[in-house]
């Protein structure tokens, strides 16, 4: 039943591709291929459509089929390790504007959604828009004590249109992995899950509310960027009210030097904001384009960005968040070696792996960049070379760093845009290990560790058992069945590691649990008992920690 429904739209779908003649599709794609025998009762081609690129007739297309497609499009932008450069940064011009709903029904939407009149609520609701955009549009209003602030409605009938448009997006996504040569690496039922997820989070203005209050408070000086207050009184799923702020869009460079800013101090602020939000906060705007990066032009001698728009964040998993501090520390050392080690140490990269021949590969590609001066070198662009050439090797790139990858080409584009000839490595060098001294200081790990204790004092009763059921298991031999005598003489030498990381854990972990003791309950006896105490843990678990053998 539902592809009788989808097909009319996927009719027009085709039409539209066909109006653009974007023939590198076409052709490649054997389920389109006898479109091209209808293509002339579809229509004349669009003005100029010869002289373009594919990526700009892509763009084109996208545009000309809806809001929700170019949405994709944006995602699709991000995938770099999937699409040839020329068409991602086509698709990444695209512009999420779609003409406003009438303000009288935005009024009705905020009245229900706050069950409120709009004349008790605000002193002031403006019906015209501010900016209109495909999932919503902004109002500017003043509350009743006299503050300005901005209002986020939802669109009426946004969540249904959304469901059919991914259904739309589902359906063309399985025709393409069904037919489409290259269908294993462009991964388009993947591509559509990312636009889902995305969307469904955009349809809770609530939860972008939450993503704004975090995000300030990480930035609570103010400082380096502002970011608006939530007002949560007049806010819900289909309704975010903020503070009101002012500003230019940071690519407006004759604003920006129009008001005395100095555009390298602005430059150099952007890249640190970068590195606090990824490496000291863990939870960074994942869509930092200039649309919703501004600049706060009253702070002439000190300037800042003001944040918008907090739809789309990002986080790691700590473990990533460490492996990948680590892998730009190596990257700014030029320690290749070092760089192909940590991606099988992170398991990004399988262990079977030689680590001569990733890091010749990862040298490859660094080198030729080395030879110039740092200030033109494209600190994105390298990362993105390399994720390409770590695909030839196996590497399972996770969503959140491809998120990643987008907003580093994103600040690193601002960041040019402001100072052509800034230096991004020299500036991000000294940040990145300043953040990586403060979060894995003697300082932090002491605070942690207290924080934990409880974890650690539940658990550790049990630790014994755990040791003991190992050694049982060890006697006894219960170990599966193998033939081959190589393999039983390494399976006994995993047993053996094991035991041995066990015990070391038990020892270390008891020695830690004594440490924090002596320092929070007995502080009178000083700090050298609980320090002895925390060394001689630690080289428990350094001890008897794995080590991996390289090839």
């Amino acid at each position: 039943m539902r592809s009788l429904t989808v097909f009319p739209r996927l009719l027009r779908v085709a039409s539209v591709l066909l109006a653009w003649r974007l023939d590198e599709i076409v052709e490649t794609a054997h389920l389109f291929r006898p479109l091209k025998l209808v293509r002339p009762f579809f229509g004349t081609p669009r003005p100029d459509v010869d002289t373009l690129s594919r990526g700009a007739r892509l763009r084109g297309a996208m545009t000309e089929l809806g809001p929700i497609f170019v949405k994709a499009g944006q995602v699709l932008s991000t995938r770099r390790d999937l699409i040839p450069a020329d068409i991602a940064d086509e698709l990444a011009l695209l512009q999420d504007q779609v003409p406003p709903f009438p303000g009288a029904e935005a009024r009705a939407i905020v009245e229900r959604e706050l069950k409120q009149p709009v004349t008790t609520l605000f002193a002031r609701f403006d019906e015209t828009a501010l900016a209109s955009a495909s999932i919503a549009q902004v109002h500017a209003a003043t509350l009743r004590d006299g503050r300005e602030v901005v209002v986020k409605v939802l669109r009426p009938g946004i969540g249904k249109r959304i469901a059919n448009d991914v259904a739309l997006l589902r359906s063309l996504g399985e025709l393409v992995n069904r037919w489409h040569p290259n269908a294993d690496k462009i991964r388009p039922l993947e591509v559509v899950a990312e636009v889902e997820k995305m969307l469904e989070n955009e349809l809770d203005l609530q939860r972008e509310g939450a993503s704004a209050s975090l995000l300030r408070r990480n930035f609570a000086s103010g400082v380096d960027m502002y970011v608006p207050a939530v007002e949560w009184d007049y806010t819900t799923e289909g309704v975010l009210t903020l503070e009101r702020v002012y500003g230019v869009s940071c690519d407006d460079v004759a604003a920006i030097d129009a008001a005395g800013i100095d555009r390298k101090a602005l430059a150099v602020k952007g890249v640190r904001v970068f590195y606090e939000q990824v490496f000291r906060d863990n939870f960074f705007h994942a869509d930092a384009h200039p649309g919703n990066v501004w600049v706060d032009l009253a702070r002439r001698d000190d300037p800042r960005f003001i944040a918008l728009d907090f739809g789309i964040m990002g986080s790691l998993p700590e473990a990533d968040q460490y492996w990948l501090a680590q892998n730009f520390i190596a990257l700014f050392e030029r320690d290749y070696e070092r760089i192909a080690q940590l991606h099988i140490d992170a398991g990004w990269m399988p262990p079977h792996l030689r680590v001569d021949e990733l890091a010749a590969a990862v040298r490859t590609v660094c080198e030729p960049y080395f030879t110039r001066p740092l200030s033109q070198i494209s600190l994105a662009e390298l990362v993105v070379k390399l994720f390409r050439t770590a695909q030839k090797f196996e590497l399972t790139l996770q969503p959140q760093l491809i998120l990643l990858q987008k907003t580093l080409l994103n600040i690193e584009g601002v960041g040019r845009m402001l100072d052509p000839d800034i230096d991004i490595w020299a500036v991000a060098h000294p940040v990145l290990e300043r953040i990586l001294r403060e979060r894995y200081s003697l300082r932090r790990t002491l605070k942690e560790t207290r924080k934990r204790l409880p974890e650690w004092i539940h658990a550790a009763p049990q630790l014994p058992e755990l040791v003991r059921d190992a050694l049982k298991q060890a006697a006894r031999g219960e170990m599966r069945n193998v033939s081959d005598p190589l393999a039983l003489l390494q399976q006994a030498e995993l047993a053996r590691r094991q035991l041995r990381v066990l015990g070391g854990a038990l020892l270390g972990g008891s020695l830690l649990i004594v440490a924090t003791l002596l320092w929070t309950l007995a502080p009178q006896q000083g700090v050298w008992p609980p320090l002895v105490a925390s060394v001689a843990g630690l080289l428990a678990f350094a001890i008897t920690w794995p080590r991996r053998n390289r090839p």
